[in-house]
């Protein structure tokens, strides 16, 4: 080991002196105080021991050992409650040694709500707060309206919101188009919409064969009473039940409720296939790229991935998987006990369970074939950019810069940033305007921004922390001013190792004839067709959108905020009243003393405070 491995050494063997050997976490901390590495253990110091004793650790650990400044320890009353702790905190903390998980998107449910005489069944995310039956999750928007489509084709149930339900007074469409029963206009009775409501419940858990019984047996019964009418919308019914039960993507065979997890992996990059089945039914597929060194092989990442997937969500009762888990059973344990529920991991050799985890492999493979054919793409644009503009290398990190505001009102400027794999979105960055600044200078805006960016970069890099997020590039939004502007803070701050360029529509502002400023070399153009300047517009237009999605946001919470939240003693509710009832800040500010008494819910105290604020002059003659 070098110096830099010896002094991690040493301080991870002070750390032992006083470690327990009880099951739980590790956390390695560098000079920053983040966490590098987060590992779990059965006996914490044998655990820990290893990575000072074991001579044959890989490269990355002993890179990790290197940047250790301090290990932290979490203790747990079982391995397998440190396993999911473990697990939450590689994701929450995203250690830079370990495999991670990063995906931020959140899965879509179907919920049937239980909160109104007539339930709603509609798509949802997030917090599942509201009272109803939840069911998913659903690998994507699309396989959730699906479902909610066959649930309207079959069952009849609403989808409208509660309001517009409320405020019907003839059917809509959906029932024009036998999607709907149309219980906001009483075409049918609270308890036959209440059996709509049972037979879709059932339908989702999976027992569709009785749903079919029921409905046969019901056709058959309208058909004796001659009641052909009746009969025709429940063989509607029953066809489109038969549609939906045959119309699955993937047949889960047996499943019932179960996930089908298969990964495949190349050139040291995985993709791990998931497909949800609930209830008997094909939920979607999500492909997934965890984030790990070339030397993990499947397994490896197959286990991190399941125990960091659930965090957040529950695990169904099995789980196929297309190898071998290290610690299956240790990880079975974990689920299980976070669960509540007994859970199966099973690698099915041969029959019809085996047959739905090689579709799922083969659509693994397919995504990660996409996948590198765009890192391909993106690799050569980027050389693309290193040659055009003489970079040493293809820039591992871009950063656009972008200003966004309405007449000087409600200033932001932007950061976002790019590279090999795409946009980095938790890279992105937002800073409000400080000032002070004349409204609508975008130069000055463009120079705080910059400031405050590198400042905060060189004074941490002055205190020891390495520059890990420093860029190759920096593309700015405007043409030869801001050029300058950006190249005067760079100055100040003694940056010189980063190349600014700035990009420009022009006079005529005509996309795919922008201009490039670059220093010490006049403006150019490329042709309209070049792939690097498509790739630099996306860039521009990335910047664009972040800026102006930043801005509405702020501005929106400013408009929120009015001239009566100055005023002491008003509060939400107060607040609501007066707008309410004279429809603005400006009317209760026009309004009179003996209007705003008027006013439901305020008091003559709070008309006198409302009004003094607004006529000063008058307060002493009111009080």
């Amino acid at each position: 080991m070098n110096a830099n491995s010896d002094k991690g050494a040493t301080v991870i063997e002070a750390a032992l002196e006083t470690m327990p050997s009880v099951p739980g976490v590790y956390r390695m901390i560098d000079a920053k105080g983040e966490a590098v590495y987060v590992g779990k253990a059965r006996n914490l110091k044998q655990r820990v021991r290893a990575y000072v004793q074991d001579r044959r650790l890989s490269e990355r650990l002993r890179r990790m050992v290197s940047d250790t400044e301090s290990v932290e320890i979490v203790t747990t009353h079982t391995e397998a409650e440190a396993l999911l702790l473990e697990a939450n905190l590689i994701k929450r903390l995203k250690p830079r040694y370990n495999i991670v998980l990063r995906d931020d998107k959140s899965f879509p449910w179907l919920v049937v709500g239980e909160d109104h005489p007539y339930p709603q069944v509609s798509k949802h995310r997030g917090a599942q707060l509201r009272k109803g039956s939840y069911w998913g999750p659903f690998a994507s928007a699309w396989a959730v309206n699906q479902t909610v489509t066959a649930m309207q084709r079959v069952f009849l149930l609403r989808s409208c919101a509660d309001t517009v339900f409320a405020s019907r007074t003839r059917p809509c469409l959906l029932f024009q188009i036998k999607r709907c029963s149309a219980p906001c206009v009483g075409r049918v009775t609270p308890e036959d919409y209440a059996k709509l409501v049972n037979q879709a419940k059932s339908f989702l858990a999976g027992k569709s064969g009785d749903v079919q019984q029921e409905l046969a047996a019901e056709m058959e019964d309208a058909a004796g009473s001659l009641n052909f009418e009746r009969a025709a919308a429940v063989r509607d019914r029953l066809r489109g039940l038969t549609f939906v039960q045959g119309n699955s993507v993937v047949n889960p065979a047996s499943l019932s409720n179960a996930d089908v997890i298969a990964a495949w992996q190349v050139a040291g990059r995985t993709c791990v296939q998931v497909f949800f089945v609930r209830g008997g039914h094909n939920n979607g597929n999500r492909p997934f790229f965890p984030v790990h060194t070339k030397s993990e092989e499947i397994p490896e990442v197959l286990a991190a991935f399941i125990t960091q997937f659930y965090d957040d969500k529950p695990p169904p009762p099995l789980l196929l998987v297309n190898e071998e888990l290290p610690e299956v059973e240790l990880i079975a344990e974990a689920l299980s006990l976070k669960a509540s529920y007994k859970v199966e991991i099973g690698c099915p050799q041969r029959g019809k369970k085996r047959d739905v985890v090689l579709h799922a492999e083969i659509n693994a493979r397919e995504a990660l074939e996409r996948k590198l054919a765009e890192s391909t793409a993106q690799a050569k644009l980027l050389e693309g950019v290193a040659k055009l503009f003489n970079l040493a290398a293809s820039p591992e990190r871009i950063e656009v810069y972008d200003n966004s505001h309405i007449m000087g009102a409600n200033p932001y400027g932007v950061m976002i940033v790019g590279g090999a794999a795409g946009f980095e979105k938790s890279a992105y960055r937002k800073f409000g305007i400080r000032g002070p600044i004349t409204p609508g200078d975008d130069f000055a805006m463009m120079r705080e921004v910059l400031q405050r960016r590198f400042s905060r970069a060189l004074k941490q890099q002055a205190e020891g922390a390495a520059l890990t997020d420093w860029p190759d590039l920096v593309l700015i939004d405007g043409g030869a001013g801001q050029l300058t502007a950006a190249r005067d803070v760079m100055a100040d701050l003694g940056v010189n190792d980063v190349k600014l360029v700035a990009i420009a529509k022009g006079p005529d502002r005509d996309a795919g004839r922008e201009w490039l400023h670059t220093e010490g070399a006049a403006a150019f153009q490329l042709p309209p067709n070049d792939p690097v300047l498509y790739f630099l517009q996306r860039l521009r237009d990335e910047a664009h959108r972040f800026a102006i999605t930043t801005h509405r946001a702020g501005r929106s919470t400013a408009i929120r905020r009015s001239e009566l939240d100055e005023i002491q003693g008003i509060g939400s509710a107060r607040k609501r009243a007066l707008l309410n009832h004279f429809g603005s800040a400006r009317g209760v500010k026009m309004a009179g003393l003996a209007d705003l008494e008027a006013t439901p819910g305020i008091s003559r105290e709070t008309a006198l405070r409302v009004y003094a604020h607004f006529h000063p002059g008058a307060r002493r003659e009111n009080a």
